[in-house]
Parts: structure tokens; C-alpha cells; sequence
């Protein structure tokens, strides 16, 4: 790889990031909070190949006025020194200055952000994934009045760890995708970031009362219902998954962000 295509690499790559990260495309890889932090590498990458460019200009202008002069002649006429081929510690015109063959790996990530937009993770990692449910630090302050409207994530901590002692006799509003165990068990689940999609793991809530007779996996559903205290073991790690009690379920389209990010914001 020579420094040409070292130079269009960089730009490209970084055009791609860029690109990315004005749209909602990042958010299929990283949590929203990264995105100053993608178009800065972005900026990077793009100055990085500009410069390369640059000097690689001032290099051959360098070369080319330098070169009509670069010979010394003794009085016969012939060159001190001269040989049929470069001197030592010279390099051929174009031959200099290669980046190893393992560079053209670049060409990986870039495919994979031009030509691939992969789905957000759904119920095939759900159901292989233990339950991350964490113990919160604190409990936001619910409205007094009118359906709670919770994240898979609160409604889950409030119901295990606190009991569901904020949840009883409030009408609650929930929102996630469908997810079905081996045992037929329905969840509505979401996806907790840390970082990135890498490090994604499910937080499940059980569905039980007037469940929907046909449920299709990674469905999204807004589901209202109202607290129970039941709770089981996730088959998978044995946390808890606390259960609700459905009064009615409606599909609704896939969320801007699909993943859920409260838990470390």
C-alpha cells in the first residue's frame, strides 16, 4: 500500500464515520452519548489523510527541483561515484515509503459501514442472555397522577428490588420487543448498552394476564397493565425477572434508539 492509497483509505474511512455519526447509523453500534467522540475521530481521520496528501505534494515538488542538479562531475567529465543504479540508502521513484500488506484490513471496516447496516440485537440474543438487572442507586420521583410510563429497565428494578412498593394500583405503560424462551414463556425485553452493541444485555419482564393470542418475536409492543409480585429465575444465569400484568398490548414501530441506556446514564 503506497502513500496514495494510504491517504484515500484514511479519507474514505473517515467520510464513512462521519456519515455515520450524522445519522441514526451509530446508533446500531455505540450508545448516543459516544457520538461527539465518533465525529472527532472522523475530523481526525479526514485531517490525517489530508495531510498525507500534502506532504506527499511537497515531497515530489522537493524531489523535482532537486534533481536536475544532483550529480558532481570530475574534470573528465565522468561522475565521482556514479553507478549504474541508486546510490545506498536511496529508493527507487514510487517504491518508497509502503505501509505493510496487513493495512489493506482498513478496507474491513469501511465495507462493513458502506455495505452493511446490521438489524439492533433482538430475541435471538435475549433468550441466550441472562437478565443484566442491576439494583439501582435510586428511584426517580413517579407523577402522582395518570399511567406510568417505564422503561423495561425501572419498571424491572422498582418490581424486584423495590418491592413494587412505588408500582401497586398504577396503571403502567411499558415498551420493548417480543422475546419467547424454550418453555413458551413471553418477554418484553430491552437492550442495556455500557458502551457499545458488544457489550449489550438483556433486562426482561414476564408477560402474563391478557397476552396476545400470536406473538412473533422481536415485535415491539407498548404493553399497559398493572404490577404483580410474581417473579422468576432467568433459565439462562438465575436473575430475577419480575412479571406484569398485561390489560392490553399494541405494536408499535421500532424506536429511534432501540436500545436503553438508563441504567448507566
Amino acid at each position: 500500500m503506497n502513500r496514495q492509497a494510504q491517504s484515500a483509505l484514511l479519507f474514505l474511512l473517515g467520510a464513512a464515520l462521519w456519515h455515520a455519526g450524522t445519522t441514526d447509523l451509530y446508533l446500531r453500534y455505540v450508545k448516543a452519548g459516544l457520538r461527539p467522540l465518533l465525529l472527532a475521530a472522523a475530523v481526525v481521520l479526514v485531517a490525517a489523510a489530508v495531510a498525507s496528501v500534502g506532504y506527499g505534494w511537497r515531497r515530489a515538488r522537493r524531489g523535482a527541483w532537486a534533481t536536475p542538479g544532483s550529480g558532481s562531475t570530475s574534470g573528465s567529465g565522468s561522475t565521482f561515484g556514479s553507478g549504474s543504479g541508486p546510490g545506498p540508502g536511496s529508493a527507487p521513484e514510487g517504491h518508497g515509503h509502503h505501509a505493510p500488506h496487513v493495512s489493506w484490513l482498513l478496507l474491513l471496516p469501511l465495507l462493513a459501514l458502506i455495505l452493511v447496516a446490521p438489524p439492533a440485537l433482538g430475541s435471538y440474543s435475549a433468550t441466550r442472555t441472562g437478565t443484566a438487572l442491576q439494583q439501582p442507586l435510586a428511584y426517580p420521583a413517579l407523577p402522582a397522577t395518570g399511567p406510568l410510563r417505564l422503561s423495561v429497565v425501572d419498571y424491572a428494578g422498582r418490581a424486584v428490588y423495590g418491592k413494587g412498593r412505588t408500582l401497586e394500583g398504577r396503571r403502567i405503560q411499558v415498551t420493548g420487543f417480543v422475546a419467547v424462551d424454550r418453555s413458551g414463556t413471553p418477554y418484553l425485553v430491552r437492550m442495556a448498552l455500557n458502551c457499545c452493541a458488544a457489550d449489550a444485555q438483556p433486562v426482561k419482564i414476564g408477560l402474563t394476564g391478557a397476552i396476545p393470542p400470536v406473538l412473533q418475536p422481536d415485535t415491539w409492543l407498548t404493553v399497559t397493565g398493572t404490577y404483580t409480585p410474581r417473579t422468576e429465575k432467568d433459565p439462562v444465569n438465575g436473575g430475577p425477572i419480575p412479571f406484569l400484568r398485561v390489560t392490553t398490548a399494541a405494536p408499535v414501530p421500532v424506536p429511534h434508539d432501540p436500545y436503553d441506556e438508563s441504567w448507566n446514564t
